[in-house]
């Protein structure tokens, strides 16, 4: 449609320009206020039918949630000293640093390879035992096992 047939360019000069009285095109009062303004209100009927879910939160989403990015089993421990690790050369024990390698738990899955010294923000509960019973020792950041 070419501009000069459009409404707003006919009724320039108006006054209302179709809106009736002054005031009706105004402010937000006539649509019942601005955004989502109502919703708990005058317009509760409305949110009901159109945003059922509008109201209330989510069950599964915890505020103090824990996310943990980087993670390791005790199966790939031997890979992961073989690229990284160091044995200390006082106590003959081999020592690994989870925490500055990147990873934020280590897990009980698999079976371990050697006694390993093994530093980590997390870990397991069947990780920490299998780790002991190979005669290792895990320095967590945790005050108990999870």
């Amino acid at each position: 449609m070419a501009t000069r047939f459009r409404k707003s360019r006919r009724q320039r000069g108006s006054r209302y320009c179709g809106w009736g009285q002054i005031g009706q095109h105004r402010q937000a009062g006539s649509r019942g206020g601005i955004g989502g303004a109502g919703k708990h209100k005058h317009f509760f009927v409305r949110t009901v039918i159109e945003e059922p879910d509008h109201f209330g939160h989510d069950a599964f989403n915890s505020f103090n949630r824990n996310l943990v990015n980087r993670w390791v089993n005790v199966r790939d421990l031997d890979a992961v000293f073989a690229k990284h690790g160091k044995a200390d050369a006082s106590s003959g024990k081999v020592v690994l640093d989870l925490t500055s390698l990147g990873y934020d738990k280590l897990l009980g899955g698999g079976k371990i390879g050697g006694a390993y010294t093994i530093k980590v923000a997390k870990v397991s509960e069947k990780a920490k035992a299998k780790i002991e019973a190979a005669g290792g020792e895990v320095i967590s950041d945790e005050h108990d096992a999870e």
